[in-house]
């Protein structure tokens, strides 16, 4: 595979320093643009800091990078893109907390539509050759009729965040039929593994392992049979390589998930069990209205065009994230 210069936004974030990591290591040239709201410094790949802050000067034989803390609504961007010049863009800086949509649309539509609409500009002006945008599979088909929920199911969107990550998308389709501006949509389900913040309201697994090491009752809202699909991060990273690597996945939207239903009840207790703890959970009323009952999307799609599918079930995921957690 060819080595390409990528930008990434939100590269210190969960997921998109996984993505980092993993570019750096193939050899790729990676420049991160990240305010640092939610994601942390010690999630930077090393080479991506140097002694002074801001932009580290080489790029390091073996790939390597920069790292710029800067906002996606920053007009400083446009600095960023016309000197760097990257060919492809991931973009996965946003405001990932549903809860704070709801609360706060205002401030959900300004990160997520007029921040990725600042990243899409800037994209047109240099000429970048793809964009790779993480989307929400779960949010944008809420309660589907169809489980597992493929591609071609209509959007149902019970939040602010939802709606934000279907306009952009249809956005993504404006630039590419107006301007010729290449993009893949990734729809995940819910992400979780090493890295993931239990501090925030995105990551039911962090959570539940946060409470259980430190012998704290989770909260639980509904009665806990509602259903997610767990997909770990590594997985999700080999979804974003791929759609990379493959010329003929343009202006195209797939599904990454498992396929497969696991209730919230069921979730807590392989946590539990992974941690050999047993504590019995609060259950609370469910504080968004339209949360959402089932959620699991089908990856026929991209199994069938990429060649993905999982490689971790639930139980080597779990594995894997409480070991991360652990060694703290």
């Amino acid at each position: 595979a060819k080595i390409m210069k990528i930008l990434i936004t939100g590269g210190a974030g969960f997921i998109g320093s996984h993505l980092v990591d993993c570019l750096i290591e193939k050899g790729h040239k990676v420049v991160v643009i990240d305010n640092l709201s939610t994601g942390r410094k010690e999630n930077l790949h090393p080479l991506l800091l140097s002694k002074k802050h801001g932009a580290t000067p080489l790029f390091f034989k073996k790939g390597g990078g920069k790292f710029y803390k800067l906002d996606i609504l920053s007009p400083e961007i446009s600095r960023i893109f016309k000197q760097e010049k990257p060919e492809v863009v991931f973009h996965l800086a946003a405001q990932i907390n549903v809860r704070k949509s709801v609360e706060n649309p205002f401030e959900d539509a300004r990160i997520n539509i007029l921040g990725a609409l600042n990243v899409l500009e800037n994209c047109k002006k240099v000429g970048v050759k793809k964009i790779i945008f993480t989307s929400s599979g779960g949010a944008i088909y809420g309660d589907a009729q169809i489980t597992p929920t493929p591609e071609h199911s209509s959007a149902r969107c019970f939040s602010p965040y939802a709606v934000a990550k279907l306009t952009t998308e249809q956005y993504l389709n404006y630039y590419y039929q107006v301007f010729g501006l290449p993009f893949t949509s990734l729809r995940l389900a819910n992400v979780y593994g090493p890295r993931q913040d239990p501090r925030g309201e995105a990551g039911v697994v962090a959570i539940f392992i946060d409470k259980l090491l430190k012998k704290n009752k989770p909260v639980i809202f509904g009665n806990g049979r509602q259903t997610r699909d767990f997909v770990f991060v590594y997985d999700v990273v080999d979804s974003f390589l791929r759609v990379l690597n493959q010329q003929n996945c343009n202006n195209a939207i797939y599904n990454v998930g498992t396929g497969i239903e696991t209730s919230i009840n069921r979730l807590w207790q392989l946590v539990s069990k992974k941690i050999g703890k047993e504590i019995k959970p609060i259950f609370e009323p469910s504080k968004i209205n339209g949360e959402l009952k089932r959620s699991c999307l089908s990856y026929a799609k991209i199994k069938k065009e990429l060649g993905w599918k999982p490689k971790y079930n639930l139980e080597q995921g779990l594995e894997k994230t409480v070991n991360y957690f652990k060694s703290f």
